[in-house]
């Protein structure tokens, strides 16, 4: 509601409302009594059987053929009026208002914001949350397999970098969310999308520091990729759910079947890594068996031509 110009109405104790205006970006959304755009007069207000009636004639710019209409109930602390809540309700009690035909339309503006919250959802939920994970699935598990190498590699690179290209154009709409949202604040939401852009803007650093396998700070460069990795993962998982949570407090429950189906993908995508860290494992402790077994039948080999257990030569 910042930059609205608002009429409020204040229960006293007496029982007889007080009625007067709040130029709400002046006033920083605390309603504190000012002074409006408009000239008005009579205003007014009764609270009969819980219901208010707010009276008042307002005397608006010459030319001015529509208006956005604005509605809120909230509680109160003493005679101070709080915040109201954040609910589907409260997000949708607007209407434009056509003064020369008298028509109004139910929720004008919302579809706009609402288009650009799903575009940031699934923005981030797709390249954070799932192309992200399967980047490190794909670095993990398919090196194993000396046939795809390297093209496990350049396969764990496109994933990761389009993850981060997308994560970043879901992070700038989120950016734009939040200054067309004035005084809605998801403070860990927020806190936790910016250290995941951080933490996704050293990979990328990373990629273009990364040692040959054969150098002697390789080791560390590794550590400092799987950690750094590992860490942009879970706290991506954790902040899109965190995101979900936002949508079902501003929107009610409309976002439950997409955390339904994002914890669907999650959950597969963690099966999937279980069965293959199982199969590799299986694998890798083959391979080295038959390496062992390779190792023993050459040092076997060896001591045959130094005369070791050989038959004796005839002369």
């Amino acid at each position: 509601m910042n930059g609205a110009q608002a009429l409020v109405v204040v229960p006293q104790s007496n029982g007889s409302p007080k009625a007067y205006t709040s130029n709400i970006a002046n006033s920083n959304t605390q309603l504190t009594e000012s002074n409006i755009s408009y000239p008005h007069s009579k205003l007014n207000a009764t609270h009969v059987n819980g219901d208010v009636t707010i009276y008042a004639s307002l005397n608006l710019p010459i030319g001015t053929t529509s208006l956005v209409h604005l509605w809120q109930d909230g509680p109160m602390s003493g005679n101070s009026p709080q915040m109201h809540d954040l609910n589907s309700a409260n997000q949708q009690s607007k209407e434009s208002l056509d003064l020369t035909s008298g028509v109004t339309q139910q929720g004008s503006g919302g579809g706009s914001l609402s288009r650009r919250r799903n575009t940031h959802g699934i923005l981030n939920a797709v390249s954070w949350g799932v192309l992200m994970p399967l980047g490190a699935v794909i670095a993990r598990y398919l090196k194993v397999f000396k046939s795809a190498d390297p093209a496990w590699f350049y396969l764990h690179v496109t994933c990761q970098t389009a993850a981060y290209i997308v994560g970043v154009a879901g992070w700038g709409t989120g950016l734009k969310l939040g200054s067309d949202s004035a005084g809605i604040t998801y403070s860990t939401h927020r806190a936790l999308g910016i250290t995941l852009f951080c933490l996704g803007t050293l990979q990328v650093f990373a990629l273009l520091l990364r040692p040959n396998k054969d150098h002697k700070t390789r080791i560390y460069w590794n550590f400092y990729h799987w950690g750094i990795g590992y860490a942009t993962i879970i706290i991506s998982i954790i902040n899109i759910f965190k995101g979900f949570d936002a949508l079902e407090v501003s929107t009610g429950d409309r976002y439950n079947n997409w955390k339904h189906a994002y914890t669907g993908i999650i959950a597969a995508l963690g099966g999937i890594a279980v069965l293959l860290e199982a199969y590799t494992w299986i694998i890798v402790i083959k391979r080295k068996k038959s390496e062992d077994k390779f190792s023993q039948g050459m040092n076997g080999g060896t001591n045959g031509v130094n005369g070791y257990g050989s038959r004796p030569q005839q002369v």
